[in-house]
């Protein structure tokens, strides 16, 4: 145990030091994530930073998919005790005002992508219902605590040798900040969980979150194979000018349509109840997608995951095209898609639509883990 700043405060849960988590698990970690997007189609960015106190890491990562490419900056250092360090690379995030207002900032470095952005909440964080899958055999595999919010943007965006002005009344997104034990770092031996997998695991993911002027419909669900719901939540969050009530809505329906070959979006209807019970029907059309398996971290590559040892410290960009249907079905299968949203009192926004399905999920006719759309 070593002792950082973060003890001076009075928040200890555990009588170790902040350098040292409940669990001994390798898996667990702690991250922040974002998303940028204009009132339109023009680019997409993602961006997070995350900690893995049992892995020695911590890492970032910046995706922004413009035009017909996807650029990607990434940095990992060793995270040492100072968990109130975030300075990885080029990286760093800011917390102006707790569950309000961050900063996050990418310096500008020799793959020509730097930001420096302040994203200010329009809603109140929203703590999402517990994730927990505990695998054939004993394994938890996943618990985690995640809370979102919706909000807009200020500052300056260069990508490719283009510059972007950042104002909230055009530039919108949502935040998240998770943390719990979830699968990173190197790649581990499967065992006797093998078994599992060649039985036909399945897993399906989608979160939603819809914002509009004075309000946000927030819906996420996960499933097995067979459609069985794990976890489920949908509500709608006034705005803080609003009053930022938090009101329950009607189960979320999902319609998919994939694009051939793949288990990529090509459209999707989405139905739930408001908060009087009237149905309410969203249309969504894709527009771009941040493939995340392209460098970022989420789906692990053999040169680069979440949590992985890079030494004492690495950071380097990479560039994918993703002009050919060919291309794009090499980074599947976490899509961040930004979409059209329409409803079906008028109302448009633009958004994430965020869709994993991976194995066998019989609902979408996925009846073998390498089945595609036909």
């Amino acid at each position: 145990m070593t002792l950082s700043p973060m003890d001076e405060y009075l928040a200890h849960q555990t009588c170790e030091t902040f350098d040292q988590v409940f669990t001994s698990d390798r898996n667990f970690y702690d991250r922040h994530y974002f998303n940028l997007h204009p009132m339109g189609d023009e680019l997409f960015l993602i961006t997070g930073m995350g900690q893995y106190p049992n892995l020695g890491t911590t890492d970032a990562f910046v995706s922004v998919s413009h035009r017909d490419k996807i650029y990607v900056v990434r940095a990992s250092r060793e995270l040492g005790s100072n968990r109130l360090d975030t300075q990885v690379g080029p990286f760093s995030v800011e917390v102006i005002e707790g569950l309000k207002k961050m900063r996050v900032r990418c310096q500008p470095n020799e793959w020509d992508l730097s930001f420096d952005l302040t994203f200010d909440g329009r809603a109140p964080a929203v703590e999402e219902p517990r994730t927990f899958q505990r695998q054939p055999h004993g394994r938890v595999t996943m618990n985690t605590s995640r809370y979102s919010q919706m909000g807009a943007w200020t500052g300056s965006l260069e990508v490719a040798g283009e510059r972007y002005d950042i104002a909230p009344d055009a530039w919108r997104g949502v935040r998240d900040h998770s943390w719990g034990i979830r699968n990173v770092g190197e790649p581990e031996a499967p065992g006797i969980r093998i078994k599992s997998i060649l039985e036909g695991f399945g897993f399906f993911h989608v979160w939603v979150p819809l914002q509009f002027e004075d309000y946000q419909l927030k819906l996420f669900m996960e499933a097995d194979k067979d459609g069985n719901r794990t976890v489920e939540e949908s509500v709608k969050v006034h705005s803080f000018a609003s009053g930022g009530a938090v009101e329950p809505m009607g189960s979320p329906r999902f319609e998919y349509t994939y694009k051939p070959g793949t288990r990529e979006l090509e459209s999707a209807v989405i139905e739930v109840e408001d908060p009087d019970g009237k149905p309410l029907r969203v249309e969504a059309t894709p527009l771009r997608t941040v493939y995340l398996a392209a460098g970022s971290g989420y789906i692990p590559q053999p040169d680069w995951a979440h949590g992985m040892y890079q030494g004492a410290e690495k950071v380097e960009g990479k560039t994918y095209d993703v002009s050919t249907p060919e291309a794009r079905a090499e980074l599947g299968p976490l899509y961040e898609t930004l979409c059209r949203f329409e409803l079906d009192t008028g109302e448009v926004t633009y958004g994430l639509l965020e869709n994993l399905c991976v194995g066998v999920y019989h609902p979408h006719g996925f009846d073998a883990p390498d089945q595609m759309a036909p």
